[in-house]
């Protein structure tokens, strides 16, 4: 329990509220702050938080330790990687790779090629699932079957981004069904465009998605929906090496 409740406090921490007081922390997680200033002390003295001369707490590098072998360890990831920068040699565009993370979209790889596009998502950094068009690769990765419970859990944990997102979501099911992917919609990251989507893996294996996003300022005169036989080329490529990794799991049924 202890520890559940740990995880929690770290992850309150984003990089739009790096700094944050044991006040906030408990408001965010819904933790006693008695409980939150226990946990706080105690994650402060083994390094994975950092106090400030106000009192105020930051993460600490300690939690790099985690994340480092994360990184090294995940297979799909260094599969992925120079089938990535192929295929943004190939297009000009900046290339992501984006896993599921409970109800959002964590980035785990980019290679950039549109030197015009200002986003580039640090690895680790994540993004409502319903705001994307990787973000929605991701939902539809689902079987049908399995999308109504995640639905639910987004309407819950944040019900301005699934009222703002369903709608988009549902546009891209018909895009999806008739041209395999993705594409985006919506106020997020409004000078981006993007097409997106997701990589076919073995049914025990977190969903993942990849994209072609490029600035709207960019020279590249091309619609991105002329990539998108080499995106899911890219996908399918991906797939099959992962597949043929050993131990590889049976693959996902949709």
């Amino acid at each position: 329990m202890n520890l559940a409740r740990g995880l929690e406090v770290l992850r309150a921490f984003t990089a739009a509220d790096p700094v944050l007081t044991n006040r906030t922390i408990s408001d965010r997680t819904g933790l006693p702050k008695a409980t939150v200033s226990r946990l706080t002390y105690t994650l402060a003295a083994f390094g994975y938080l950092r106090q400030d001369e106000a009192g105020a707490y930051r993460l600490g590098t300690a939690v790099l330790t985690l994340a480092h072998p994360v990184l090294g360890g995940l297979a799909l990831r260094q599969i992925a990687r120079p089938v990535l920068q192929q295929l943004a040699m190939e297009t000009g565009c900046t290339v992501n790779l984006a896993a599921q993370e409970r109800v959002q979209a964590i980035y785990i790889d980019s290679v950039r090629s549109d030197l015009a596009n200002p986003y580039l998502p640090d690895v680790g950094s994540v993004s409502p699932l319903l705001h994307s068009a990787i973000g929605r690769a991701l939902v539809l990765a689902h079987p049908a079957k399995q999308r109504e419970p995640l639905l639910n859990r987004i309407k819950v944990s944040d019900p301005a981004s699934y009222a703002a997102g369903l709608e988009y979501l549902e546009a891209d099911e018909q895009l999806f069904r008739a041209a395999g992917h993705c594409r985006a919609r919506g106020p997020w990251l409004a000078d981006i465009d993007a097409i997106a989507t997701y990589i076919p893996l073995p049914s025990s294996a977190e969903p993942a998605a990849i994209n072609c996003t490029i600035s709207n300022k960019a020279n590249l005169k091309v619609d991105l929906a002329e990539l998108a036989p080499q995106l899911n080329a890219a996908a399918r490529k991906i797939a099959l090496q992962y597949s043929a990794a050993p131990d590889a799991p049976s693959r996902r049924s949709g």
